[in-house]
Formats: C-alpha cells, structure tokens, sequence
C-alpha cells in the first residue's frame, strides 16, 4: 500500500514539471515580453562567454536571467486570471494587472544595472 502511495507521489511530483514546461513553452509561443526576455538572456550569455565572466559574475547575470523570466510567467499568469475573471475595466484587476507589469519593470531594471556593472567596463575595456 504504502509503495503505491509513493508511486502515486513520484507521478503527482513528475506530472508537475510537464505542467511547468507547458507554461513555459506558452510563454515563448505568445508572450511578446517573454521572447524578448528570452533572446536578450541568451545574448547576455553568449556575451558573458566571449568576455570569459567570473564565477560571482556568473550568479549575478543568471540570477538576473531565471528572476526575469520567472516574473514574466508569473505577469503572464497574474493577466491571464484577471482577463479570465472579468473582461470589465475594474479598478482592481487595473491595480493587479499594472503591480504585476510593475514587478516586471523593477527587475528589468535591476537586471540592466547588473549588466551594466558586469558588461560596461569589459566594452569600454575593448574600445581603448
């Protein structure tokens, strides 16, 4: 009994990451913001190698990249609930619809000062 429970779990748990790859793959096949997110990540990448970046750089840039498309999904999921609740112009879903956008700009911009903190100096470094 208690193996089948486990077999159950091990499934519920694995099932999960099929659900997740599915709002994932949403998100690349009609969320604008989100591609766009996605082909900057995969530029600063490639940048990061061609500049060899440290280890600490390393954490800083992809911490910037995995919260930035993490908030894009969960943007994505905040508009889409509010859209499914009401399609009228509620004073609310505006407030939970634009906090939500506004959590997106805040780590934009977070992630554009780490940039410019790893990225900057290495570019002036290679115009001298």
């Amino acid at each position: 009994m208690a193996s089948q429970d486990n077999h159950t779990r091990l499934k519920r748990f694995f099932r999960g990451f099929v659900y997740a790859w599915s709002g994932i793959r949403y998100g690349l096949a009609y969320e604008g913001n989100f591609r766009f997110h996605t082909f900057t990540a995969i530029i600063v990448c490639l940048v990061g190698m061609y500049f060899e970046i440290t280890k600490m750089e390393w954490f800083f840039v992809l911490t910037a990249i995995g919260g930035m498309l993490a908030l894009e999904l969960v943007n994505t999921a905040v508009e889409k609930t509010v859209d499914m609740i009401t399609k009228d112009n509620h004073p609310l879903a505006k407030v939970a619809k634009d906090t939500a956008a506004g959590a997106v700009l805040v780590y934009a911009i977070y992630s554009v000062i780490i940039g410019l903190i790893i990225f900057l100096p290495r570019f002036m470094d290679k115009m001298i």
